[in-house]
Formats: structure tokens, sequence, C-alpha cells
């Protein structure tokens, strides 16, 4: 087998390791026979709820080792086509395999990756909320390119989209904008987008001189009905009002609209996309969401610890930069992962950057910075 060929195997076979690993292959089976022998139990759904979370899990377990397997069989059917090959000096069959195995390669990471993606909230629906910050009109129009990016992220990877609610700019783009975005693991890989976004520009806006923006993106996830959150009527303020879109799909003016107000934490949700009834129920759920996003803070010191140092959508508190001029370059300052293809980035192409970010040690080292100690 050629060197090229090995070092794909080696790379394969290290994602295998580790995404056992995370799975916790050892124990695999012995609890898939449990989960097995607890769906037989007839008394299983005199608890609904209880039941849908019980076959969740297994379902989801059933599926990490169809992946394993998956990957380990392709891996093992690919070599064997190669020595076969060689044997017979037909390169055509090397070539078709060696490819194969490249395709592998890159689906094993990704799989790997999502292997990390084991929080108690990662595989839910999430709540995606833009606001602009510092720099007034540019600001405005810098949310509304957000908007635009992580739309297009999540078009790409099938999810729904669904605006909740939308206010736009007084000159141009948005002042704020909520999303709720439906799939698998939507939440696991958003999470790493909260934080503030700065853009070095142009300005579009006549003016001809570099502008500095800022806006703000925060992720929460969905919570599953079967997670009770109580909400004391006391603590909260429903107010309905007036509101209108930013023109186009979105075009809007009702009086409909609701916003709840949650004293005790200053939570303010919005809905202002369907009747007023919807609307409440919505907001109700966005809070809530909140409120449970609050409570994961709370049961890890990392997170708790980036939650309280967010600060505002300004100079010093970036997560992440965007320099159009003088030159393109995105990077991230947390993992130190960039790319010059700016265009690409605000097209949607953000899975890089969440990867970098699950691939970070826990000792909060980029994975770069981890593999040059080693």
């Amino acid at each position: 087998m050629r060197t090229e060929a090995q070092n794909i195997v080696s790379d394969i076979e290290k994602s295998l390791t580790l995404l056992g690993q995370r799975m916790g292959l050892e124990t695999a089976q012995y609890r898939l026979e449990e989960f097995n022998a607890r769906v037989e139990d007839p008394n299983l759904w005199d608890d609904p709820a209880k039941a849908q979370a019980l076959m969740r899990e297994r379902q989801a377990l059933v599926d990490q080792l169809a992946i394993y397997n998956g990957i380990k069989q392709e891996l093992s059917d690919n070599v064997e086509l190669i020595e076969l090959g060689e044997m017979e000096d037909d390169d055509e069959v090397v070539a078709e395999a060696e490819a194969a195995l490249k395709a592998l390669k890159a689906r094993a990471a990704e799989k790997e990756l999502e292997a990390l993606l084991n929080g108690e909230a990662d595989a839910n629906d999430t709540f995606l909320e833009i606001n602009a910050g510092a720099g007034g009109t540019e600001a405005c129009d810098w949310a509304s390119m957000l908007q635009r990016m992580y739309v297009r992220w999540a078009e790409k990877r099938g999810y729904k989209v669904e605006l909740q609610s939308e206010e736009a700019g007084a000159e141009a783009g948005i002042k704020s904008v909520s999303y709720k975005i439906s799939g698998h693991n939507a939440y696991g890989w958003l999470k790493s987008e909260s934080g503030v976004h700065r853009l070095v520009r142009i300005s579009p806006f006549g003016k001809g001189t570099r502008e500095t923006s800022f806006a703000s993106v925060w992720v929460y996830p969905v919570v599953d009905d079967n997670i009770e959150i109580e909400v004391n009527p006391a603590d909260i303020r429903i107010d309905t009002y007036r509101s209108s879109g930013a023109g186009g799909q979105h075009v809007n003016t009702t009086d409909s609209a609701v916003r709840i107000t949650h004293h005790p934490t200053g939570i303010v949700v919005t809905s202002s996309e369907k009747s007023q009834h919807q609307n409440r129920d919505i907001a109700m759920k966005a809070l809530k969401s909140r409120l449970y996003q609050l409570e994961l803070d709370k049961r890890n010191a990392a997170i708790n610890e980036a939650h309280e140092n967010k600060g505002s959508a300004g100079w010093g508190n970036q997560i992440r930069s965007y320099v159009l001029q003088p030159y393109q370059m995105v990077k991230d300052l947390r993992t130190n992962h960039e790319t010059s293809d700016t265009s690409g980035v605000l097209d949607g192409a953000l899975d890089g950057f969440m990867a970098a970010t699950l691939a970070m040690d826990v000792s909060g080292k980029s994975r770069a910075e981890a593999n040059a100690e080693e």
C-alpha cells in the first residue's frame, strides 16, 4: 500500500478510536441490551414522556453503533480492495479504493466531531438572536449580513428556519432578529457562535471610510416538551405592540406582536410573525428556553464564566473578526482558526469555525496548540 493511502488509513483508524471512546464503545452493547429489555416492559408507556425519552436515547445509541460499524466495515473493504488491486496490478481498482478512503476520512472526521455534541441539549432545536451593536446604521447592516450568513448555513444543512421576530434598522439593515432553527444537533453546532462579531470594511453608505461595526449573536436551546421549566406569572410582564418587518418576504404590520419581560433575570423575548395567541405561545417557549440555558450555564463553570463576561456588543468583547478591508480575513479569537475566504464565510461556510471550537481541549487550547505541544 502506498504511503499516502497508509496515512489516510491511519487517520481513519484514529478517528474511529476517538469516536469509540466518546460513544462509550466498550459498554455500548451492554447498554443497548439494557434499553431493549426496558422497551419490552409492558408498563413502559404508562408514562409517555419517560417512554419517549427512553426511545430517543436508545435510537441515538443504535445510530452511533451503526455509524461506527459502517465506517469500520467500509475501511476494511477498501483496504482489501487496494491489496487485491496491487496483487493483480489493477491500477484502476487501487485508484477507486483510494478515492473512497479519502471520502471516508472526511466522513469519519465529521462523525468524530459530532460525537463531541453530547451535551444535555446539544441535539435540540435552537433559537438564534442577532442584535446590532455599536456602529449605528453600519451595525444594522452588519446584523443583516449575519442574518443571511446563518440562514444560509442552516439551509445548507437541511435545517428548518422559522422567523420569530424582526425589527428593521432606521435607515438600513436590522436592529434585531430572532429565528427558531430546527434539526438534529442544531443547538450543538450553533452554540459556539454566541458572542460579539466584529466587521471591518469600507463603508457602503457613501462615506468612503473604513468602518468598524459590531453585532451580538446569542444562541440557546429549544426546551424539549419533557423538560419542565416553571415560570411564575408574577415574575413576567406581557406587552402587545405594533410591529413592522424590514420588507420583502418579511413584510408584516400588526398589533399582535408580543413581548415578554422576565423581571428576575431581565430576559426579554418577542414574537411578531403570528396571531397574538400564537405569538404569546412562541414567546413563552422562547423564555423557557432562555431560562433553561441559564440553568445549563450554571452546571458548566466554563460556559457560565463566558456567559457572565459577555459584555456589550463593542470593542474588547468580540469572539470573531471579519476583515474585508484592507485585506480579506475571518479569524476566531478563541481558537485562532482563520480563513481568507470571507465571501464563503458570509455565504454560510461556518463549519470550520464550529469544528475548531468543538475540537478545543478542555484546557481551553485549540487543537493546533494542543498538537504543537505533543
